[in-house]
């Protein structure tokens, strides 16, 4: 039995911002993986990527991290395109990866299922409904509200949403992808909407304005914890998840999952590429940041 297992695609990513150009390997499968490589967890990864990419994977082998492995045609290729302000990002496809199937994840149980598409045809519905005897299932929605038009990523809905959401325990959303799923511009009446659909932790980020989340019909609010220079926001959200589902998974309450887990998100920031840091470095940040905030 795993704490955690984790499923996603791993990408090769080329990240544009106002100041770098920078080449590197991305996805949910990637960034969540290495943000819990330093933990005291009981981790899987179950991913699928081309041959020629086969290096990523044993990178994250090579730091312990464990990983089921499936071969594709193609890796997905995205490029993330930063404005100054590092809460907006364009994104364009230039190549898309195999989807996942059952067989893949059928022998697997675990506490916690992490799921990370990128894009809608990633996972199935059938898929979410055959892990929903193995385990909770955490869903990043982000990949269902995806669509590919000449290469260009924008906002769509999801159509099989509310089948999928009665398997689901743990939704994370942005503000954006929370108003797609939805179609309601009222952020508390959108994860109360969620909530309906049978999800039962609600989790809505907001980039550098923080977090929110709503759970029993109870709302918590989360500062964000910013370093001194923000140099990479790629990979945030899957951090944050990954900090905040370890808590959960270790038995923390919600409160205290999403201080760690937005600390941690904080942290990853101020550096290029994936969070390698451990829950000694995130408790430093944290108290460090709340003792600014009381002086």
């Amino acid at each position: 039995m795993y704490d955690i297992c984790c499923v996603g695609h791993i990408t090769s990513d080329r990240v544009i911002n106002a100041h770098t150009v920078m080449d590197m390997p991305g996805g949910t499968a990637l960034y969540f993986s290495s943000a819990v490589s330093r933990l005291d967890l009981n981790y899987l990864l179950v991913t699928a990527l081309a041959e020629t990419e086969m290096r990523y994977v044993t990178s994250l082998r090579d730091k312990g991290i464990r990983v089921q492995v499936q071969p594709s045609a193609r890796t997905v290729y995205f490029e993330n395109i930063y404005s100054e302000n590092q809460d907006h990002r364009t994104q364009n496809v230039l190549q898309k990866a195999d989807p996942f199937t059952i067989e893949q994840v059928q022998d697997i149980n675990a506490k916690i299922f992490h799921l990370g598409p990128l894009l809608a045809d990633d996972i199935s519905l059938q898929f979410i409904q055959s892990l929903a005897g193995h385990g909770r299932i955490s869903l990043d929605v982000q990949g269902y509200l995806r669509k590919v038009e000449n290469r260009k990523v924008i906002t769509a809905d999801w159509p099989g949403k509310q089948e999928a959401l009665q398997y689901v325990d743990i939704v994370k959303a942005d503000i954006s992808e929370l108003q797609a799923l939805t179609g309601c511009d009222d952020v508390p009446t959108g994860a109360r909407i969620l909530a309906h659909w049978g999800v039962k932790e609600v989790v809505v980020t907001n980039g550098s304005q923080g977090s929110l989340i709503f759970s029993d019909g109870e709302f918590y609010t989360i500062p964000a914890y910013a370093p001194t220079k923000v140099v990479d926001a790629t990979g945030c959200g899957d951090t944050y998840m990954a900090g905040y589902l370890y808590k959960r998974v270790k038995g923390a309450g919600i409160q205290e999952a999403a201080e760690f887990a937005a600390a941690m998100s904080g942290l990853k920031t101020a550096m290029p590429g994936p969070f390698m840091g451990t829950e000694e470095d995130v408790k430093l940040f944290l108290s460090t940041q709340k003792w600014h905030e009381n002086n």
